[in-house]
């Protein structure tokens, strides 16, 4: 898989960067800095296809999901996480995910099919249209949520769904509301308060 690595010290925590449809392994560099600059920063380019836009995981449609090929995805990138973790010398619990949109969607497939390995994850726009039945333990994630109102791809119950995913979990969840489906400059700031607290 496409990647960047930018180590800014051994033994710091690591930003996975998970971009958005049609995004890069670079576009969520920019927030990671700004977030902590002291982090260090593994971006990782989706390996799907979608007319010529990257993806982490196929879809039938919008909100419409391949749920075999997620699955499938999901354990693909974690283990791509898992050999880059050994190649530049860092823990995945050191790991933190920076997610928009459909790089949101695939950290929540990995926390889901591997509970207790990723600790913290930062999640922009995310959807996740399905009902989990397994309850797995999230009672040491912290989670930050950035949410839409009005946003055209993830309807507002959707979004309550991925926050009740959460914290029916036991997640400790901070949530913040932005219009439309977005990543602003204002809920990026909440976000470096909540991780540097």
């Amino acid at each position: 898989m496409e990647h960047i690595y930018k180590e800014k010290g051994k033994g710091a925590p690591v930003f996975v960067l998970l971009h958005g449809t049609g995004g890069t392994e670079n576009d969520l560099v920019p927030l990671a800095e700004l977030l902590n600059p002291g982090y260090n920063i593994l971006g990782i380019r989706g390996n799907v296809q979608e007319k010529g836009m990257n993806r982490y995981f196929k879809r039938h449609g919008e909100g419409q999901y391949d749920w075999e090929d997620l699955d499938f995805r999901g354990n693909e990138l974690y283990e791509f996480i898992a050999r880059k973790s050994r190649e530049y010398d860092f823990k995945l619990e050191d790991v933190v995910f920076v997610g928009f949109s459909n790089g949101s969607n695939i950290a929540i497939q990995m926390m889901l099919q591997r509970p207790g390995t990723f600790g913290k994850a930062a999640l922009f726009a995310p959807l996740y249209p399905a009902d989990v039945e397994e309850k797995q333990d999230f009672s040491d994630a912290e989670i930050f949520l950035s949410l839409g109102k009005g946003d055209p791809i993830v309807p507002e119950p959707e979004s309550e769904r991925v926050i009740n995913l959460f914290k029916k979990r036991g997640a400790d969840v901070t949530t913040a509301w932005v219009n439309g489906h977005s990543l602003t400059q204002e809920v990026a700031l909440e976000v470096k308060n909540w991780l540097n607290k």
